[in-house]
């Protein structure tokens, strides 16, 4: 990796059917209208990331991650100033990872040319096995074509509960996030990387112990993969939560940074939806979100060295 192996604070606004539905309420397809005011509050959120790209944030941490449909010029824009740039290739809303463009996946990514080609999966090494197969046949292919065209592949990994594991963590999210979650991530980067998936940077789910942290980098790094880090992500959580995990990640070597969407965005770009704020509010709003998190991990990094 660049200068990104070393730090990436990552301003991730690649939402797409829940920002629709939840934003804007509107169904698809999309008329002419409602696409322009989507891309408009997306580039809200850009120049809030730009506000603090250049005033709050070391530039060359800096980066965003957006989708194609709704972000194809802030993509380019980005790349055109030197940050780093992401785009997302899975399709919105699918439990089971699928390409966005299907076959054509290639062509989209080279059309805005992005530092990564990023990808969410939910994957529970405990859920549907043929599913998985089918998950993983996929993700190779997406990782065997990032190999051979030189580009960075970045993975989210979400392991969400199945039936059983919820039941068996007595129906409380909070009980399987913090004793059963860990060890299912582990076991699900191993199968990915021994079935052939190959990420430079993983999205991690926030954690709340720093030895499971260790764990994730010891799991990413494993079988000479030193040059891969780890980002924390923020789930849409609350300010306080999303800092708790910062601090802990922040800590342990190999978590380079973070990936902190909605928490950043979400309430500044609904008022702006609504006329309750201005752009420059808004944007204000973001840029400062996304500043307290860079903050606050550089803050964690000191105490931890």
């Amino acid at each position: 990796m660049s200068d990104c192996a070393h730090r990436l604070y990552l301003l991730p606004f690649d939402h797409r059917n829940s920002y629709v539905s939840d934003l804007f309420h509107f169904g698809f397809p999309l008329d002419v209208r409602q696409q322009a005011r989507i891309v408009d509050s997306k580039q809200v959120i850009y120049e809030g990331f730009l506000q603090a790209a250049e005033h709050a944030v070391c530039g060359r941490f800096a980066g965003v991650l957006v989708d194609e449909a709704f972000g194809a010029g802030i993509l380019r824009d980005a790349r055109a100033r030197g940050y780093t740039t992401a785009v997302s290739v899975e399709r919105s809303g699918s439990d089971e990872f699928q390409f966005e463009y299907g076959d054509d996946f290639a062509a989209h990514i080279e059309a805005v040319d992005p530092t990564f080609a990023k990808v969410l999966v939910r994957y529970n090494p405990q859920d549907d096995a043929a599913m998985n197969l089918r998950q993983l046949a996929r993700l190779r292919m997406l990782s065997q074509y990032c190999r051979r065209t030189n580009r960075m592949l970045m993975f989210e990994l979400l392991v969400p509960a199945t039936a059983g594991q919820l039941q068996d963590a007595h129906d409380d999210p909070s009980v399987y996030d913090l004793t059963m979650r860990p060890p299912l991530m582990l076991a699900a980067i191993t199968a990915l990387q021994d079935a052939g998936v190959e990420p430079v940077v993983w999205k991690i789910e926030g954690l709340a112990c720093r030895e499971d942290c260790r764990s994730m980098v010891v799991a990413a790094r494993r079988g000479g993969r030193g040059h891969v880090g780890c980002i924390v992500l923020g789930r849409g959580a609350d300010e306080k939560k999303v800092i708790a995990w910062i601090e802990t990640a922040a800590q342990v070597d190999g978590f380079i940074g973070f990936a902190v969407g909605r928490t950043s965005f979400h309430d500044a770009i609904a008022d702006y939806v609504a006329g309750k704020a201005t752009r420059k509010q808004a944007a204000d709003r973001i840029a400062g979100q996304y500043a307290k998190w860079a903050k606050a991990f550089e803050d964690a990094r000191k105490l931890g060295t």
